[in-house]
């Protein structure tokens, strides 16, 4: 078998080409909506390789596999190429979600106030992963919003939602895991 190439030369210029074969600037706001989809997914890797196996490492690895679909999907220019039917989030996927948010919450405390980022060093970047979550989704909607032909589904955009939440409910969890103290944000801002 031959070895891939890794370097083509054709992005020298500044642009990249969308699954079927459209060219357009790296700077394209559906490159920015994919390249945030896919910088939550290596934050996520490192989230993952800081926790021991599990249930919570496993519907992680789970999200991995459903952001790269949506990374496909927002990489796919309709025009030129039907969708790929893996890049599909389904109601299921947005169920499993919310089962695992609601399960994570049924174990915590109940929130007393806003909480800072921070605490165990997991928790730490899982709030990192829920910050870039939360602006991948901006990036979404941006780009939905902007471009006539390209509608994003209702489950993608629950998914992404959804995620976020997890990664708050996760974060907590963390840190009750390793006995971290939650830090309450100080309303006086003293």
């Amino acid at each position: 078998m031959k070895k891939s190439i890794i370097y083509t030369r054709t992005g020298d210029d500044g642009t990249t080409s969308l699954v079927g074969g459209v060219r357009v600037p790296k700077t394209h706001m559906r490159l920015e909506a994919y390249g945030t989809v896919d910088e939550l997914n290596a934050q996520i890797g490192c989230l993952i390789s800081l926790m021991e196996d599990g249930t919570d490492k496993s519907l992680l690895q789970f999200v991995q596999h459903k952001l790269f679909a949506l990374g496909s999907y927002l990489a796919t220019d309709i025009s030129q190429t039907k969708q790929c039917a893996g890049s599909d989030i389904t109601d299921e996927h947005v169920k499993r979600l919310e089962q695992a948010i609601d399960e994570l919450d049924a174990t915590l405390p109940p929130l007393r106030a806003f909480v800072l980022p921070g605490g165990a060093f997991a928790a730490s970047v899982c709030h990192v992963c829920r910050t870039v979550c939360r602006r991948a989704e901006r990036r979404i909607l941006a780009l939905e919003s902007a471009e006539e032909k390209c509608e994003i589904s209702k489950n993608m955009k629950q998914f992404v939602n959804r995620l976020s939440d997890y990664l708050f409910i996760l974060s907590r969890k963390l840190n009750q895991l390793t006995q971290h103290d939650e830090i309450y944000w100080d309303k006086s801002c003293k």
